[in-house]
């Protein structure tokens, strides 16, 4: 497995991680055995980085990977670099409700010290703020961040959905590890400078949904699949007639994909990858087979004719829709 550094001088990880918001149900029924499967194909392909949070199932992705760390022993914690999240405390369903963001010392420190517990770690490797309070200072916050590496609780820490200022403003008081964002072939706002400046800092730019929350693969979700899962039924690329005109965006792509011999998620992963080298996708799936293909992204050296094909299946902006409604926009930043 080929691997990438978090952070300047933090540990090389690999290249590809695990986004664990699907070890909850917030993409569709799932349980613990199928969760514990992917870990286990993950240890037997060398993905090392795990992405995980507080809200995901209301902890219960933390479990799922605490109890799969129990099975396994000394073995599993060592291999695995855990990342989790906090700073989301209420309305996290995405579909509808207010948002409440906390980025108080206290909120966070209770938190983490509550995703250690079921984690059942005493320490994590990265810890992120899941959202940043406009309100508050992020100089202050990264200072709480920094006392929470000196408790010995987090061995490095982040941001998640934040603007290149702030990434700045953070900085200046303390290096970041890692940046975490929506970043793929039908989001690609980070181009726009958060790109830039994670590289101009050292920072690692984790990006998550990476096969654009399914219209990147060769099984994009149907109407059906859409109307069971609340954020993709309330999130603007999902509705019609956004989500039909997507579809078929996305057609020559996948038709991209068969041609060149590879799957359409591996195709996908594997151009994120070509953007830089501080760049690490982190895919999220309920099934260890379409593991398997994301997996292959990794090991698909892509020429620049192919990234001139690419480019011309799927354009910038070539995406039917916002990527968040209303509610979902609460909490990330926009800045372009």
């Amino acid at each position: 497995m080929k691997t990438r550094r978090i952070g300047r001088d933090g540990p090389d990880v690999s290249a590809l991680g695990v986004g664990a918001m699907s070890f909850s149900d917030f993409y569709g029924p799932t349980d613990e055995a199928t969760s514990h499967a992917i870990l286990e194909a993950a240890m037997e392909h060398g993905v090392s980085h795990i992405d995980t949070s507080n809200v995901y199932g209301s902890g219960t992705s933390e479990r799922v990977i605490g109890s799969f760390l129990a099975a396994r022993g000394s073995e599993a914690r060592e291999f695995f670099h855990i990342a989790t999240k906090a700073g989301i405390a209420a309305g996290a369903g995405g579909g509808s409700g207010e948002r409440r963001i906390d980025n108080s010392k206290a909120y966070l420190a209770a938190e983490l010290e509550a995703s250690l517990k079921r984690l059942g770690v005493d320490c994590v490797d990265l810890f992120y703020v899941h959202r940043r309070e406009a309100e508050r200072p992020i100089e202050e916050v990264t200072e709480s961040l920094v006392e929470l590496v000196r408790a010995g609780k987090t061995r490095a820490f982040g941001f998640s959905e934040i603007a290149p200022s702030s990434l700045r403003r953070a900085a200046s008081v303390h290096p970041l590890a890692a940046v975490q964002s929506e970043y793929s072939l039908s989001t690609r706002a980070p181009e726009l400078g958060l790109v830039q400046a994670c590289a101009e800092l050292g920072t690692t730019l984790v990006a998550f949904s990476p096969v654009g929350r399914g219209l990147l693969t060769d099984r994009p979700p149907t109407e059906a699949a859409v109307e069971r899962v609340p954020f993709l039924e309330a999130n603007p690329r999902f509705q019609e007639p956004n989500f039909s005109a997507n579809i078929a965006a996305t057609d020559g792509f996948r038709r991209l994909a068969a041609e060149m011999g590879h799957p359409a998620a591996a195709l996908a992963i594997a151009w994120l990858l070509s953007r830089g080298d501080h760049v690490l996708p982190i895919p999220g799936t309920r099934s260890v087979g379409h593991f398997e293909e994301l997996v292959l992204g990794v090991q698909i050296p892509l020429s620049p004719e192919d990234l001139r094909r690419i480019e011309e299946a799927l354009p910038v902006g070539w995406a039917h829709g916002d990527r968040y409604n209303v509610s979902q926009w609460v909490g990330p930043e926009r800045y372009c």
